[in-house]
């Protein structure tokens, strides 16, 4: 019998506000009620303000791709991220964001994915390096996933291994970070004024001080390298030398600042949470592993070409993506009066996207709780993927890194299930929850053994 993979118990329909609110800040997942798989919109109501879930496709694709000036980035789940991600691309909008992303897009081209690619398969290659020392036991797969996506960010954007000692240093404090940020701060729930002090945890502003900290010394040193003529060519020195078309400025060392911090937060958080789950399903999907493994083989030399081979792990990537999106929810603000399903909605009421009920929708998925990568060959699955699939959002606001995440994933995948097998440990099935990212409740333990 095929095992369905796990996902967390829902809220009751009726709670009230102050235990939503401890049920948020806790796990936004199963904060939520049951109901939310099935609806097409729903409403939640507060004493400051309204919130409207929308789990529609159409409403979903009026709202990032057809008219996203008028549905900006809610500053309600940002406000507990500033102290380490400033005024980065993640958290603005308007012209600033345009600006930003103006700047940023270009060193995510189609071309660039193939000058990173040797720097991704050095990182896949130290990875199964320090698996190989865990074999036969019992590990906690993210732990070691955080390590590796982290390790590629470092050899992407600056160059250096994580074993370089700041990139150490930064991996490091960003894991006490996780520990010490709730995912929303009081202003999530309280419209708080601009000049009233958010309440950070005195850990949490230390935290993110120190990573900013380590992060403007290596934008420091690699400025004085371009200046020099000696910077890599990497996706550092692209951004920092890129000017914006428009008024010819590029960015500062502390905008360069805000942007690393939520390159790293952004790409090591959500692949490090999307190639865990990954290693856990096929795990307990021993008939996909198999398949992966004899797949893999193809891997024997760092050449981009080999990705065209790996078909089967970027399907089941993909549905692992799908089951357990990294960002589970996105929130814009209406900044204009609309009306969406008879419900009017005023200027200033939050639209939740939740990719975490559209890729469970039972209305549009089949088997929607079912593992099967399978399913983007077929006529629903294909469907679905066009209008029901947000793992990196959509429209002008899709992750600028969205193409470099399909690379990395399905490539470190392949290269650990070519050297080992990954089985579940008996016990100890995963409870998703979502913090920063959909991450589980007490890890994910699996075994590896060597083929």
């Amino acid at each position: 019998m095929t095992q369905v993979p796990p996902k967390p118990e829902s809220r009751p329909d009726k709670v009230s506000l102050w235990r939503y609110a401890r049920l948020f800040r806790q796990d936004i997942l199963s904060a939520q009620p049951a109901r939310l798989y099935r609806a097409w919109m729903a409403e939640f109501k507060t004493p400051f303000f309204r919130s409207y879930l929308i789990n529609q496709p159409d409403l979903i694709k009026t709202v990032l791709k057809e008219r996203p000036d008028d549905f900006p980035k809610s500053d309600r789940i940002g406000e507990g991220l500033r102290p380490l991600l400033g005024n980065s691309v993640f958290l603005t909008n308007g012209d600033t964001w345009k600006r930003q992303r103006r700047i940023i897009d270009p060193a995510f081209e189609g071309g660039r994915l193939r000058d990173t690619f040797p720097a991704m398969w050095d990182a896949a290659e130290a990875a199964v390096a320090r698996l190989a020392a865990h074999q036969g036991r019992e590990i906690e797969i993210e732990a070691e996933t955080s390590h590796a996506a982290a390790d590629v960010i470092f050899r992407t954007l600056f160059s250096i291994p994580i074993d370089h000692h700041i990139a150490r240093e930064v991996f490091a404090e960003f894991k006490t970070y996780q520990r010490s940020q709730p995912i929303l701060n009081i202003a999530a729930f309280i419209p708080l004024p601009r000049w009233l002090p958010r309440l950070f945890r005195r850990d949490t502003r230390r935290s993110a001080g120190k990573i900013r900290h380590l992060i403007t010394t290596l934008t420091e040193a690699r400025m004085a390298e371009i200046k020099a003529g000696t910077a890599p060519a990497d996706l550092a020195t692209k951004i920092m030398t890129t000017a914006d078309p428009v008024d010819g400025a590029r960015f500062t060392t502390e905008e360069m600042v805000d942007q690393v911090a939520i390159f790293f937060l952004a790409g090591h958080e959500t692949s490090a949470s999307a190639l865990a789950w990954t290693l856990y399903l096929v795990a307990t999907h021993p008939d996909w592993q198999d398949r992966l493994a004899a797949e893999a083989l193809a891997i024997e030399t760092c050449d981009f070409s080999v990705m065209s081979k790996l078909r089967l792990s970027r399907d089941v990537f993909r549905e692992a993506l799908r089951l357990y999106p990294p960002v589970p929810m996105m929130v814009r603000q209406s900044s204009c009066p609309e009306t969406f399903r008879d419900r009017d909605i005023k200027p200033g009421a939050q639209l939740v996207i939740s990719p975490w009920h559209l890729h469970r929708q039972t209305r549009l998925w089949d088997n929607p709780d079912g593992f099967d990568p399978g399913r983007w060959h077929s006529e629903n699955g294909q469907h679905c993927s066009r209008d029901a699939y947000l793992p990196f959002s959509a429209g002008a606001r899709v992750c600028p890194g969205a193409g470099f995440a399909m690379v990395e994933g399905p490539l470190i995948l392949s290269r650990i299930l070519r050297d080992f097998r990954v089985e579940p440990v008996a016990g100890k099935v995963p409870v998703p929850v979502a913090h920063l990212t959909v991450r589980s409740k007490d890890g994910i333990w699996l075994r590896l053994v060597r083929r």
